[in-house]
């Protein structure tokens, strides 16, 4: 299973964003049906395909737009960009965690206004592309810096990973949609935030890697710790292991001193806060029963 390692990180973090973007268009095909304005439909799936460019032109200038850099130059721009990439990974973590009970009414609000203002929908163009073109974003800028600090880099097993997690993001979002399934979105976003913690922490230790190597930052070459000679040869169970972390976690055995210190800084706040809030909202649902209305609105969106 030689591809397998690259392609199960990119299937979940595509499930997950797909997901996510899923659950975005079914509130507003919901909301469009609802208030009997099914003509507008069509206008709302212009958005959404215009959404759906976002991504696919970030990838493309990430891809290509650095091979005419030098290397210093690229090794800066991907380290900077990697940083760029976990901080909106980790924005938008904690933006479930706090708003995704939420973000059915607030989609429905924004929607509301844009029906308000123009009777022709044309308004319903711009709530899709922001809505979906946001999850978009993110999910491009992570996927690209997993892939570019993996330690094997199969264009095949990647793309078929990240295909692979939004086909199966859109069939659970339409199944969701017709009510055929019942997913405990909360548990879901709360376990796939705590593994997305996990890989910003090593993309951030990558990231600092590259702006070491670039010059940018001291202690190139000053190594926490040398374990290569342990991970052995390819084919071996233990090398296969270190693939797996690696292009999940990246994982490192020659990291330097920095890089450590970074995935710390990052994993144990970003991590201790992430479980507080988390298991704050449990604590309160236990004490004080939600009305019924609100109950059930958390039931099928968050």
């Amino acid at each position: 299973m030689p591809e397998t390692p690259v392609f199960l990180p990119n299937l979940l973090i595509a499930l997950r964003e797909g997901l996510e973007a899923s659950l975005v268009v079914g509130i507003l095909v919901a909301y469009l049906v609802k208030v009997d304005r099914r003509d507008i439909l069509p206008k709302l799936w212009t958005g959404v395909a215009a959404a759906a460019l976002i991504p696919l032109t970030i990838g493309v200038i990430l891809t290509w737009g650095p091979k005419t850099l030098t290397f210093r130059a690229q090794e800066i721009l991907g380290g900077t960009l990697s940083l760029v990439a976990v901080a909106l990974t980790t924005g938008m973590i904690f933006w479930m965690a706090s708003h995704a009970r939420a973000m059915k009414s607030k989609l429905e609000s924004t929607m509301d206004r844009s029906l308000r203002r123009s009777a022709s929908g044309w308004g319903i163009v711009v709530v899709a592309m922001v809505a979906v073109g946001r999850e978009g974003m993110e999910t491009a800028l992570i996927l690209w810096a997993t892939v570019k600090s993996s330690i094997e880099n199969s264009i095949w097993a990647t793309s078929a990973g990240i295909v692979a997690g939004f086909a199966i993001a859109i069939v659970l979002g339409v199944l969701i949609y017709r009510g055929a399934l019942r997913l405990n979105l909360g548990r879901f976003f709360t376990w796939t935030g705590g593994f997305l913690i996990l890989v910003a922490a090593g993309i951030t230790a990558y990231a600092i890697g590259d702006l070491q190597e670039a010059s940018v930052l001291p202690g190139w070459g000053h190594l926490a710790w040398d374990y290569s000679a342990a991970v052995g040869t390819a084919g071996s169970p233990v090398y296969w292991l270190y693939t797996v972390g690696n292009a999940m976690f990246q994982i490192n055995a020659q990291p330097t001193i920095l890089q450590v210190v970074a995935w710390l800084a990052y994993a144990l706040p970003v991590g201790t806060a992430f479980v507080l809030r988390t298991r704050r909202p449990r604590t309160a649902a236990t004490a004080t029963p939600a009305p019924r209305r609100e109950r059930e609105s958390v039931s099928a969106h968050a």
